[in-house]
């Protein structure tokens, strides 16, 4: 069928794949490199307790069937070697059904994690890259040119990612459509970067310039993904252009590129022309097979995006084939952190010597700049920022933390930028509590050095020993 092939996207599709295979290296990284402290057996939240409560059917995950630190640690590197062999441009060397094969194994895999992954991996880019990933088992490889309907659906995942995400902000806090959002939000976003200071001391009328060009790419610029070409480039790089502007301005883990990555699917690029044999008659059947059942899938995510009642980053099914997406429907006007300290004095007192617990990105020291994480997510920093906006988002999980912080747990320190305290010399007591942050004026910068200037609000959790750490905030 020529109408099925659009050879004219070669290149499109070769730099999508390219794109693609390095986001899957970034999160089975993220995943193995942390997945033991907060998954694994002894982790906040371990996955075999999860497996006993919730069945299969509602979170499908090879992790049913048996579940060990070593399992997860051989699912998360395979998936790091298949994305990296993917990267080098392995399934453009094997036939047709073996790249599909190739492309399949790291979405299944990932999907395995994701399912058990609970709040840590509660965030929409987990769906957004296992709905992605599993269209890219459709594209094909060199035998074979782009099939038109999977681009179309490269597109239609794209058009729901921007306009989700537009129309969330409209119904929502009032602040953007007075366009005032941004006074606040690049100091009170979950985890700034190195350049956010400076984004938040840019005018104000500049901040409603930039809530004014999101509305125009989230809610406008999407229907012109399915205008003729060069409309649809012209679109793709708008939304491009866009997303390199928040990987600037903060850590949003791989949200933003796996953004840019779909909205270079879409982009007509000279060259991009190549001819190869019809594609086979199976590989036909499957692809429209697919499309349909995906095109039926979109159900519920159209109802969802068009109701007044409008969620984000929801999956409709356990296996995420079609989502919806959208993020910072309200923004705070205030941020808070949570300060971890510990002290090894035997009777804990307001003037012992706390230790605070530094973490790797999330505002601590205002002395300290943030640095730049991204694409790489971390996630007890993000959930951090969750907890300080009530101590509910951290029921499940703070207790734990602390308590691997009293018993001198390496792999949970890990997870953090600095101890206070010596190996092998553990707190007697870890307390917490909550502070205000705000950026530092220019002149503050100047005179202290400081990015932040923090203020005590109220005490998080008490001083708590190990014997009593399954208490909660």
């Amino acid at each position: 069928m020529d109408w099925f092939n659009a050879p004219e996207y070669w290149l499109s599709r070769l730099l999508f794949q390219r794109g693609l295979a390095a986001v899957y290296l970034v999160a089975f990284l993220t995943a193995a490199l942390q997945f033991r402290p907060l998954l694994g057996e002894r982790g906040m939240l371990p996955i075999p307790l999860f497996v006993r409560r919730v069945p299969f059917r509602r979170a499908p995950s090879l992790f049913h069937l048996r579940y060990s630190d070593r399992l997860f640690a051989v699912c998360a590197w395979t998936g790091c070697a298949l994305a990296a062999a993917l990267l080098a441009g392995a399934d453009s060397l094997v036939p047709l059904w073996a790249a599909m094969a190739l492309w399949l194994a790291p979405w299944a895999l990932y999907l395995s994690i994701v399912n058990v992954g609970q709040t840590w991996y509660g965030f929409g880019w987990e769906s957004l890259l296992l709905e992605t990933g599993f269209l890219a088992v459709f594209l094909g490889n060199d035998e074979v040119a782009p099939p038109v309907v999977v681009l179309f659906l490269l597109r239609w995942l794209l058009f729901r990612v921007e306009f989700g995400a537009g129309l969330i902000k409209m119904r929502g806090d009032a602040c953007w459509r007075k366009l005032t959002c941004l006074y606040h939000h690049h100091e009170t976003q979950p985890m700034p970067g190195p350049l956010s200071w400076y984004f938040h001391r840019l005018p104000k009328p500049l901040h409603r310039v930039e809530a004014a060009a999101n509305h125009v790419t989230q809610l406008v610029v999407p229907f012109l993904l399915f205008a003729p070409q060069p409309v649809a480039t012209a679109a793709a790089a708008a939304m491009t252009a866009t997303q390199l502007w928040l990987v600037l301005s903060g850590n949003f883990a791989w949200l933003n590129w796996i953004t840019v990555v779909l909205a270079v699917s879409a982009l007509a690029l000279p060259g991009g022309h190549r001819t190869a044999p019809a594609a086979p008659l199976w590989f036909e059947v499957v692809v429209l097979a697919t499309a349909a059942l995906l095109l039926f899938l979109s159900y519920h995510p159209v109802v969802n995006m068009l109701s007044r009642r409008q969620v984000m980053n929801r999956s409709f099914d356990p296996l995420h084939l079609v989502n919806t997406y959208g993020a910072f429907g309200s923004v705070s006007r205030i941020r808070y952190e949570v300060v971890v300290e510990g002290t090894l004095d035997e009777v804990p007192r307001e003037d012992s010597d706390w230790r605070e617990y530094e973490f790797r990105g999330k505002p601590g020291d205002p002395r300290r700049r943030p640095r730049q994480f991204a694409p790489y997510h971390l996630r007890l920093d993000w959930m951090m920022w969750f907890a300080a906006l009530s101590p509910a988002y951290a029921g499940a999980w703070f207790a734990a933390l602390v308590e691997r912080l009293l018993e001198d747990d390496r792999d949970t320190l890990r997870l953090l930028r600095r101890s206070p305290f010596p190996p092998g010399r553990p707190p007697r007591h870890v307390r917490a509590r909550l502070f205000r942050y705000r950026c530092t004026t220019r002149r503050e910068l100047r005179e202290t050095g400081a990015w932040w200037h923090r203020t005590y609000v109220r005490e998080y959790l008490p001083p708590t020993r190990l014997a009593q750490s399954a208490r909660r905030p």
